[in-house]
């Protein structure tokens, strides 16, 4: 790393500009790790980011488990459609994954535990004929316990050790929550990687060249008939890689290893396209 590149990065991530950064900052793993974990297959559709070894650990100790998030990953295709749709509950993105996951036994978990506190104690005499100070044990203190201090905390995906999940055009809020999630499950032995995929920033492109629908599946359109793109729907705002990326770097990730996949066009079935073609009546 050179001098100039150092002082960048430091920079960043001691002063980010606003919310975003599309710079991996000095907390990632190198990309020659990601290069070395990750298939080439995966990189060449998915744009991947590391944070404290998380594929390595991936790749090491829970070969199977990654191979079947690879395959998922590989065998995962979005269209027009489901971009266009209008927002819903869970949309059709979501679901995709979802179709895919839990006949693999990928199951929605979430975490609860009571705190049990007990006091050791401990008495201090002076011996005189020594001048020393003799600790001697009592009996513990009878358990406090409070119930559900841990509580609601709940991760879409997970099987033994991994969790996953995905945000596909939510607030970007959200990514507080699921890295708050990884850390709490990490840190209480439930999970040791968390996998996050999300969108890329190189998908904005598509978002303003294709339609806008209705809930009737009905092309929205402009006064003067023009379709209209549905890129107001995906706002910078809501859950994309710019969004997750400062927060790791920000460390919200706690010592949790995350792995994240950011969705690139390569996986869009049906571009490109351009606008103005769905100007006619016939869409």
């Amino acid at each position: 790393m050179t001098n100039d590149t150092f002082k960048k990065l430091f920079k960043e991530e001691l002063f980010p500009s606003g919310d975003t950064s599309l710079q991996p900052g000095m907390k990632a793993d190198a990309q020659s790790e990601v290069e070395q974990f990750v298939c080439s297959d995966i990189r060449e559709v998915y744009d991947v980011y590391s944070y404290n070894h998380a594929a390595a650990i991936l790749k090491n100790s829970f070969p199977k488990l990654f191979q079947e998030i690879e395959d998922v990953l590989l065998d995962f295709e979005i269209n027009l459609d489901d971009i266009s749709a209008p927002g819903k509950n869970e949309s059709n993105i979501p679901q995709k994954l979802s179709k895919a996951l839990r006949p693999l036994e990928w199951y929605e978990a979430k975490i609860k535990g009571s705190l049990v506190i007990i006091l050791e104690r401990h008495k201090e005499t002076f011996i005189a004929e020594t001048g020393r100070m003799r600790k001697e044990k009592l009996p513990d203190s009878d358990p406090t316990i409070i119930h559900d201090y841990i509580d609601g905390h709940k991760i879409d995906y997970v099987k033994e050790k991994i969790a996953l999940d995905l945000e596909w055009n939510s607030k970007d809020q959200t990514f507080d929550r699921d890295l708050y999630a990884f850390r709490l499950f990490y840190e209480a032995g439930v999970i040791e990687v968390g996998v996050l995929i999300t969108r890329s920033e190189k998908l904005t492109p598509i978002f303003e060249q294709i339609p806008r629908k209705n809930k009737d599946g009905v092309i929205e359109r402009d006064k003067e008939g023009n379709a209209i793109s549905v890129k107001a729907k995906y706002g910078a705002s809501t859950t994309w890689m710019g969004k997750l990326i400062h927060r790791l770097n920000a460390g919200r990730h706690g010592g949790c290893p995350v792995l994240v996949f950011g969705i690139r066009p390569d996986i869009v079935q049906g571009w490109p396209v351009k606008l103005e073609d769905f100007n006619s009546e016939s869409f």
